[in-house]
């Protein structure tokens, strides 16, 4: 138990960098893909879900990659 809660204290920072990108990219994406192609709601809001969850995961392993980088620094 007690290596589980040392695990999410230190990953807590990037689970929550993690998700505040995210939600911030679903709507960014659902806004460009409304204005740009003249998509209706329903495509829009399909883009917005699946491709920020792709990338919320690439930005969860780099940040994690950076985080082992800079305490060897």
């Amino acid at each position: 138990m007690v290596k589980i809660k040392n695990l999410y204290k230190n990953q807590s920072g990037s689970v929550i960098r993690t998700i505040v990108y995210s939600i911030g990219h679903m709507f960014i994406a659902a806004s460009c893909v409304m204005y740009f192609t003249g998509a209706n709601i329903y495509e829009s809001l399909t883009d917005a879900l699946v491709e920020p969850i792709i990338n919320g995961f690439w930005y969860y392993l780099l940040d994690r990659f950076w985080i082992s980088k800079n305490k060897l620094i």
